[in-house]
C-alpha cells in the first residue's frame, strides 16, 4: 500500500509528539514522581511507534518501542527516574528529530540504527528489572500456543496464563469495584493492514478503560504476528456492551465477543492464601497496583460524569483542519485582487460626477465584505508562536550542562499569534539571542556570588501584542554589555576613530554589535559570540519588516526587543504625495500628522529639528531622500508625518496628504532590493503604482 499520501500528516503529527515529549521530559526532570507526566510520555511514545510502524519506518519504530518499554516499567514502579535516564531520553529525542528531518527531505529515515541508544535503553530496563516482568515475558508464549489450538467463540481470555503481578492488579481492581472484562477481537480475512486495525481497536478500547494484558503481546499484534484474532483484558467503569461497541466501531472487524473475567477459571490461578506475602512486599505491590490505574484516572474515576462531559469536548477535536500554506497564499492573493478591484470601483465612483446613491451603497457593501474576508483569511494564517518557543527550554537545559552554569528560562505569551510565514522565520533569530544570553550574558557562579546575585541565572522570553505589532523580548539578569570593550574593539577594527567613539552616545556604541562579524569575544565558542550572528538576527528581522534593538545596563543585564508586524500582505496605509508622485506609509509606524511653520525649524549639529510638546524631533525631507522637486513653496507651512521606531522619532516632510487606504503589498523583486527605504509597491484603484516607504529604514 502506498502510504506517501499520508507523509504530510505523519510529519505534522510527529512534530507535535516530539514537542510534547520534549516538554514532558523536561517537567519529569524537575518532578520525577509525577505519574501524569510518565503516562503522557508513555502515550506519546506509543503513538509515535504506531505511526512509524504503519508508515514502514522500522528504525524509528524500534527506538520508540524501547522508549515505550522503559516507561512501561516506570509506570509499574519497577524503575525509578534518574538524571542519567533523562539524558538518554533527550538523546533519543534528538535521534527521532534526525529521522524526521531525513524523512522530510528524502521520504526515507536514513541508515542510522542508533544502536548505542537502544543499548542504553535496554541497560536501563535490565538494571531495573524485577522478576515479575520476566514472568510477563513468558505469558504471551503460553497464551499464543493456546490461541493456535483454541477454538473460536470460546472464552479465550480464560486461557491466558497470568503472572503474579497481573493477578494482583486484577484483584486490586476488583476490590475497587472496577469491572474486569475479557474481549476477543476477530479481524476480517480480507483485511490488508491487520496491525493498523488492531492499533485502532486498542485506541478505541483505551478510551473506555485500561488494557492490562494483550494476547498475543501488544508488540506482536503491532508487528502483525497474529493470525486473525487477539484477546484483551480490560479494566473499566463502563459496561461490557460499551467496551464491545468501542471495538466494533473500527472498520474491517468481523466479530467481537466478551465476558466478565473469572479469575478462578484462568490458568496459573492461585488462591489469595497461596499468594500471601510478607508485609513489606505487600506495601510495594499496592504501590504498583495504584500506579497502574492512574493512567485513566480522569477518564474512569469520574465515569459517572464522563457521559455529560464527553459531548462538550468531542467537537473540539474535529474542528481543526490542516491546510497547506500555499493554498492559503493563493487565497490571500485572490483577496488582494478583490481589494484592488474594490479600490478601482471607489476611484471610478469618485470620478463619476453623477451622484449615484445605489452604486455607492453597493461599493460600501463590497468594502465591508472585502475587509471581513481579509480579516478572516488573516486569522486563518495566524498561529501561536508556541510552536517555535516550545523547543527553547530544552535548549537552555542543554546549555546549562554544557557551559556549567545554573540557569532557568521563564517564558510568557506563548499563545501570542503571528502570521505563519513570520513564525516560520523567527526561530533562528530567537535562538541566537537566547544562546547569547546563556553564553555571554550570564556570569559564572563565582562572579554572580560576588555581585550578590542568586547562583541561578534567569533568562526571560516574553511575547505580547502591541497594536498592529507583536513584540518579543529576550532579557537576562547577567553581565550586560561592556560598552568600553565594544568601543575599543570598534576603534581597533577602524570602524570608528577614537574621537568619534568619545562623542558617540552609549546606544550607538551598542548598535555597533549588529555590524557583520563584529564580536567582543577573544575566542569564538561553538555556542555563540556576542556579535557573531547578531548581524544575521538584524537582517532576518528586517527582512520580515520588523526591527530589533537592545538596552543594557552593565552588571545588571540586557534586553533585546524584536518588534514584528502582525501580517506582511495587506496593511492600512497613509497615502501621501511627494514631488507629484504618490507614496504609502504604514499606519502602524505613524504617531501624528503636524502642520509646522518654517520658522519653528531649528538646527542642531547642522541638522533640521523641530520641538514638539517638549520632544526634539529630527526632520527628514523626503524630496531630498527621493531626489524629486517639491510642489510647495519654501514659505508654506510644512506637512510633517511623525513616525516612531522603538524610542526613536522623526518627522517626514511631505507635499500633500491623500488619506488612509487599505493597500496590498507587492514585492519589487530582488533587483530593487538595494533601495532599503522602499519596502515594496502597491497598485492603486486607477491602476497607478505607488511605492511604499519604510519608515524604519528612513529612521
Amino acid at each position: 500500500m502506498d502510504v506517501s499520501q499520508y507523509l504530510e500528516i505523519f510529519l505534522d503529527e510527529t512534530n507535535e509528539h516530539l514537542q510534547n515529549l520534549n516538554t514532558q521530559i523536561l517537567e519529569l526532570e524537575s518532578d520525577p514522581e509525577n505519574m501524569d507526566n510518565i503516562n503522557e510520555i508513555f502515550r506519546a511514545a506509543h503513538s509515535l511507534k504506531g505511526m512509524a510502524g504503519t508508515m514502514g519506518y522500522k528504525r524509528m519504530q524500534n527506538l520508540t518501542h524501547d522508549m515505550e518499554n522503559v516507561f512501561s516499567e516506570v509506570r509499574n514502579g519497577n524503575i525509578k527516574v534518574k538524571p542519567e535516564m533523562i539524558d538518554v531520553l533527550f538523546q533519543c529525542l534528538d535521534a527521532l528529530e534526525e529521522y524526521k528531518n531525513n524523512i522530510q527531505e528524502t521520504s526515507d529515515e536514513g541508515t542510522n540504527d542508533n544502536e548505542n541508544l537502544i543499548k542504553a535503553l535496554n541497560d536501563i530496563l535490565n538494571d531495573g528489572k524485577t522478576e515479575a516482568p520476566a514472568a510477563k515475558e513468558e505469558a504471551p508464549a503460553s497464551a499464543a500456543s493456546t490461541a493456535e489450538g483454541g477454538t473460536e467463540g470460546t472464552e479465550k481470555w480464560n486461557d491466558i496464563a497470568f503472572d503474579d503481578s497481573q493477578i494482583r492488579v486484577i484483584r486490586e481492581a476488583m476490590k475497587q469495584s472496577k469491572n474486569v472484562y475479557g474481549i476477543n477481537v476477530v479481524v476480517q480475512e480480507t483485511c490488508i493492514l491487520k496491525a493498523a486495525r488492531a492499533f485502532l481497536v486498542f485506541k478505541a478500547v483505551e478510551e473506555k478503560g485500561e488494557i492490562i494484558v494483550s494476547m498475543p503481546s501488544a508488540q506482536d499484534v503491532e508487528d502483525e504476528k497474529f493470525d486473525k484474532d487477539f484477546t484483551l483484558i480490560v479494566l473499566s467503569d463502563y459496561s461490557l456492551d460499551e467496551i464491545i461497541k468501542a471495538a466494533e466501531s473500527v472498520s474491517e472487524i468481523a466479530q467481537v465477543t466478551g465476558g466478565v473475567l473469572e479469575l478462578e477459571k484462568t490458568k496459573n490461578y492461585h488462591s489469595e492464601e497461596e499468594t500471601a506475602e510478607p508485609v513489606e512486599e505487600k506495601k510495594e505491590v499496592v504501590a504498583e497496583v495504584k500506579a497502574e490505574p492512574k493512567r485513566e484516572e480522569k477518564k474512569t474515576a469520574a465515569a459517572a460524569k464522563a457521559p455529560e462531559k464527553k459531548p462538550a469536548n468531542k467537537p473540539v477535536v474535529n474542528r481543526t483542519v490542516r491546510v497547506d500554506i500555499e493554498k492559503l497564499d493563493s487565497l490571500m492573493n485572490l483577496v488582494s485582487e478583490l481589494i484592488i478591484a474594490k479600490n478601482s470601483l471607489v476611484a471610478a465612483s469618485s470620478n463619476d460626477q453623477g451622484n449615484n446613491t445605489a452604486f455607492n451603497e453597493q461599493i460600501e457593501y463590497l468594502e465591508n465584505v472585502t475587509t471581513n474576508l481579509h480579516e478572516s483569511v488573516m486569522k486563518v494564517r495566524m498561529v501561536p508562536i508556541e510552536s517555535v518557543v516550545v523547543k527553547f527550554p530544552r535548549m537552555i537545559r542543554d546549555l546549562s550542562k554544557k557551559l556549567d552554569k545554573k540557569m532557568e528560562l521563564y517564558m510568557t505569551g506563548e499563545e501570542t499569534e503571528l502570521d505563519r510565514t513570520v513564525v516560520d522565520e523567527i526561530g533562528d533569530p530567537l535562538m541566537h539571542l537566547l544562546r547569547n544570553s546563556a553564553d555571554h550574558g550570564l556570569e559564572s557562579a563565582e562572579v554572580r556570588a560576588q555581585r550578590g546575585k542568586p547562583e541561578q541565572g534567569s533568562i526571560f522570553l516574553d511575547a505580547y501584542q502591541d497594536g498592529n505589532n507583536v513584540v518579543i523580548e529576550v532579557r537576562d539578569d547577567g553581565n550586560g554589555i561592556d560598552v568600553e570593550a565594544v568601543k575599543n574593539k570598534a576603534i581597533e577594527r577602524n570602524l570608528v576613530t577614537a574621537e568619534q567613539a568619545a562623542n558617540m552616545p552609549e546606544k550607538d556604541i551598542i548598535n555597533l554589535l549588529f555590524l557583520p562579524g563584529f564580536s567582543t569575544s577573544e575566542k569564538v565558542t561553538d555556542v555563540s559570540g556576542r556579535g557573531v550572528g547578531l548581524d544575521v538576527v538584524k537582517s532576518k528581522i528586517e527582512s520580515l519588516s520588523g526591527e530589533v534593538e537592545v538596552k543594557s545596563k552593565w552588571g545588571e543585564g540586557s534586553t533585546w526587543t524584536i518588534r514584528l508586524p502582525l501580517t506582511l500582505a495587506i496593511i492600512q496605509a497613509l497615502m501621501v504625495v511627494v514631488g507629484g508622485e504618490k507614496y504609502a506609509i504604514s499606519l502602524g509606524s505613524i504617531q501624528t500628522i503636524e502642520d509646522i511653520s518654517p520658522k519653528d525649524i531649528k538646527l542642531v549639529e547642522n541638522k533640521e529639528v523641530i520641538e514638539l510638546r517638549g520632544t526634539v524631533i529630527p526632520l527628514i525631507r523626503l524630496i531630498e531622500v527621493l531626489d524629486v522637486e517639491s510642489t510647495r513653496s519654501p514659505e508654506d507651512n510644512l506637512i510633517v508625518v511623525i513616525v516612531k521606531k522603538g524610542d526613536k522619532m522623526a518627522g517626514l516632510v511631505i507635499d500633500e496628504l491623500i488619506g488612509q487606504q487599505e493597500i496590498v503589498i507587492k514585492s519589487l523583486g530582488k533587483y530593487i532590493k538595494q533601495c532599503k527605504f522602499i519596502s515594496g509597491a502597491t497598485i492603486l484603484g486607477d491602476g497607478e503604482v505607488a511605492l511604499i516607504l519604510d519608515a524604519n529604514a528612513l529612521l
